[in-house]
């Protein structure tokens, strides 16, 4: 994926928060749709945007998917933003 997918995932407030408490660490999508008041489809959407972007990956364990985060991808993007504002 690209930065424009990236970028686009991450306008979003909701998607911002899902991806801060995924920091601390796996969490089913039962675990984040209990931390917002929304609709499960809405968390569904959200979670399908930010793996669209690459910035989170799921497995399956039975009848749960767990969500993590995808580092590589928002070092990836720290890098071209530090690069474009010349720090690197």
């Amino acid at each position: 994926m690209g930065f424009g997918e990236t970028f686009k995932a991450l306008s979003d407030p909701v998607r911002r928060e899902i991806l801060t408490r995924l920091k601390q660490g796996r969490m089913s999508a039962g675990e984040i749709a209990a931390c917002f008041d929304m609709t499960a489809p809405t968390i569904s959407y959200h979670l399908k945007t930010l793996k669209n972007a690459d910035l989170i990956y799921e497995s399956r364990e039975k009848n749960f998917i767990y969500y993590q985060l995808n580092t590589s991808v928002l070092e990836d993007a720290m890098l071209w933003l530090a690069d474009l504002k010349g720090d690197v």
